[in-house]
């Protein structure tokens, strides 16, 4: 993965105190990170970063559309995102990001890229199980729907039943129930 410049901020030249930057994020920015999974990105992303004397605090907030594939129909629907991340920025000896939640740079260094926290910030809003809403509410209607339906174990059940048994099997049965 190539360092995605735009996404530097250089600290050093900052004043103490907080500022304010704003990322339009679309899916050329997933190509940096070889990460095909989304037909269409349209995602802000607001990062409060705050620069104090001994270390920074950064407030990550996304939102916006991801335009992805249904899990169960693989239809194409626009997901909408929501997510937020705190991370702190400390100094210290060597680099370190062993923890989630705290980046330690080097003494010396003067600026943080913050393109993988925005990546990873924007995967992780997504939903584990990505369902087109038309299936909660009946409107989508898939050649992959109907089959799903006819092969649903309801419908098979219901299918055995219609079926005709054997008389004998009736009898055995009694036997299961009778305790």
């Amino acid at each position: 993965m190539k360092p995605l410049k735009e996404y530097n901020i250089q600290f050093v030249g900052l004043k103490l105190g907080k500022h304010h930057f704003e990322y339009q994020i679309d899916k050329t920015f997933f190509e940096h990170f070889e990460y095909d999974e989304f037909n269409n990105v349209n995602v802000k992303v607001d990062l409060g970063f705050e620069k104090k004397t001994t270390f920074l605090e950064l407030h990550f907030e996304v939102s916006g559309k991801l335009n992805v594939n249904c899990d169960t129909t693989n239809e194409p629907y626009d997901q909408k995102i929501k997510g937020a991340f705190d991370l702190v920025v400390k100094f210290g000896e060597e680099y370190n990001d062993e923890n989630e939640d705290i980046l330690i740079v080097p003494h010396g260094e003067y600026e943080i890229n913050v393109a993988q926290y925005i990546y990873e910030l924007i995967i992780l809003s997504l939903p584990a199980k990505r369902i087109h809403p038309g299936i909660a509410d009946g409107t989508l209607q898939s050649d992959i729907l109907k089959k799903l339906e006819e092969l649903s174990p309801k419908r098979l059940e219901e299918k055995e039943q219609t079926e005709d048994i054997d008389p004998r099997w009736n009898t055995l049965k009694k036997l299961l129930t009778d305790k």
